[in-house]
């Protein structure tokens, strides 16, 4: 409906006047014109119409100024005065009040307008009119910004969105508030599965399902075609609950498809079509559906951009540990949630000819870089390696390999090397956190000695030797096993002994249980490597 239509619907009227001559006379007139009216002879007459029917306010008031039990202009504040009738409009009348002081008196308290008995009914007819059309543009106006706010605070929502699922809530539960009415909703998740998500009213709880794979196309056939943009296209209830017949929205419907790239799945937004009354209305739903394409088409890349650079994380990590004999060796590697960025972490174990060489490290930042750099630091270290390098030697030719192509990146990095006969490491630490060393006598304890780390141009001491016992194990970490933001790294790690001291002896069992103590929730990926010495 169009404002200008809007502006000649009738009107639920309020006529409190003591003189039932006078009511009569304007009730008379009033429903000719097509009006509703209400009559009441006090002033608490009329206030007592509007506590009996909240839900039913009427849309305009017409107070005689002279009244038995109190002055039309106290009704008029006390109805300004109730958040649930301020933006009531109200005309005043008076065949004893007519002076202009009275009628300031009278607008300044409330009214939004004066007029005088005797009054013409044309002149009533045509300050009622007016008093609405100016009352309903007004209301229309309040309306529009509170759903212009909904509207920016739905889209915010989309694009903030962590994950499809949350995303499914927010356009959803984004479009029954705006228009504050039931919604549905369907799309194509990031994982190529055909979703239908519904609301039953605005703050409930969005319902979300598996949609059949052709959905989208046969809603899509309804507006765009294959076209990119947004259209909103009308759809008779039972060819709405031909295609979905699980949805709850009554009568028919106004569906939104908005596509932004050609050859991607639609976005479909539906609500009642008769919540639309107008142009702007048509238009708040547009805004959303093609906000909500653009955030899913965001998020759909994401999704990709991350599955392919965790695919080139994994290639750059070691398929399978070497077999040394009198040497037990356990793995864990668990990438960063789906929503956070790719990392540096990485363990290697190779077999030199000084012995087992075990390695852990972190490249600092999270991106695709970051995984690059540590596939390239961690073929050169295996090169270094075999070819007999010490481990403070190859810390030393990885800062000159980091130094040449890698200007400006930094990485932590631990190496232990395993004497042939296992009766000695030889520990080089470059800035990163201390291997554990599990003595089977005196129980675990951190080896803090290290250099500084890699990447800052700085020369790298040589390797401290600790001799160990048969039964030593030996475990290496990166930090986003054993960080927590809130706690001091030295609090974590006294607490991560203690579950080490009292945990299983089998090396398997002992990594699931430092993932399952330390790895929930984590925000970066986690690498651990273990190892025993028979």
């Amino acid at each position: 409906m169009t404002s200008r239509a809007q502006d000649h619907v009738p009107a639920t009227v309020l006529v409190v006047d003591d003189s039932e001559a006078n009511r009569y006379i304007l009730t008379s007139w009033l429903r000719r014109a097509g009006h509703l009216v209400i009559g009441a002879a006090t002033g608490e007459e009329g206030l007592a119409e509007l506590d009996t029917a909240p839900e039913l306010l009427p849309d305009l008031a017409i107070i005689d100024v002279l009244l038995p039990d109190m002055s039309g202009f106290e009704v008029s504040e006390r109805l300004k005065s109730d958040p649930r009738t301020a933006h009531l409009p109200i005309i005043q009348i008076s065949a004893a009040a007519i002076s202009p002081d009275d009628h300031a008196e009278g607008l300044r308290r409330g009214a939004d307008a004066y007029l005088d008995q005797p009054i013409d009914p044309g002149e009533l007819l045509a300050t009622v009119a007016a008093t609405l059309r100016y009352a309903r543009a007004r209301q229309r106006a309040e309306r529009l910004a509170h759903r212009l706010f909904a509207l920016n605070r739905a889209t915010l929502d989309v694009y903030s969105a962590v994950g499809f699922h949350s995303f499914a809530s927010a356009a959803t539960g984004g479009a029954a508030t705006v228009l504050s009415s039931p919604a549905s909703a369907v799309f194509l998740s990031p994982q190529a599965q055909a979703v239908h998500s519904m609301i039953d009213a605005p703050l409930a709880a969005v319902q979300t399902r598996p949609a059949h794979p052709g959905l989208l196309d046969r809603l899509a056939a309804h507006g765009l075609q294959q076209d990119t943009g947004v259209t909103v296209v009308r759809i008779p209830h039972g060819q709405w609950q031909a295609l979905l017949p699980a949805d709850h929205l009554p009568g028919d419907i106004a569906l939104a498809v908005a596509r932004t790239k050609r050859g991607r799945p639609p976005v479909c937004m539906a609500v009642p079509a008769s919540v639309l009354r107008g142009a702007d209305d048509e238009q708040l739903l547009q805004q959303l559906a093609n906000a909500s394409a653009l955030a899913l088409e965001a998020l759909r890349t994401y999704n990709e951009e991350h599955a392919l650079g965790l695919a080139l994380q994994r290639s750059f990590l070691p398929k399978e540990l070497p077999a040394v004999p009198g040497v037990e060796l356990a793995f864990r590697y668990l990438p960063a949630s789906e929503h956070a960025e790719i990392g540096g972490d990485f363990y290697e174990a190779v077999r030199t000819p000084g012995g087992l060489l075990l390695a852990i490290g972190d490249v600092v930042g999270h991106s695709v870089t970051a995984a690059t750099v540590m596939g390239e630091v961690r073929h050169a270290l295996r090169a270094y390696a075999i070819e007999g390098h010490p481990p403070h030697r190859i810390l030393e030719r990885l800062e000159t390999l980091l130094g040449q192509s890698q200007p400006g990146i930094t990485l932590t990095l631990c190496l232990v090397l395993v004497t042939p006969d296992h009766r000695h490491l030889h520990i080089a630490n470059a800035g990163h956190l201390p291997p554990l060393v599990i003595d089977p006598d005196q129980g675990p304890w951190f080896h803090h000695p290290h250099g500084p780390l890699l990447g800052m141009g700085l020369s790298h001491p040589p390797p401290t030797v600790v001799d160990i016992t048969r039964g030593t194990s030996l475990l290496m970490v990166t930090d986003g096993l054993v960080e927590v933001r809130s706690v001091a790294l030295d609090t974590t790690l006294a607490e991560f002994r203690t579950v080490v001291a009292d945990g299983p002896d089998d090396l398997e069992e002992l990594c699931d249980l430092l993932l399952a103590r330390f790895g929930k929730n984590k925000g970066d990926d986690i690498a651990l490597i273990t190892a025993r010495f028979e």
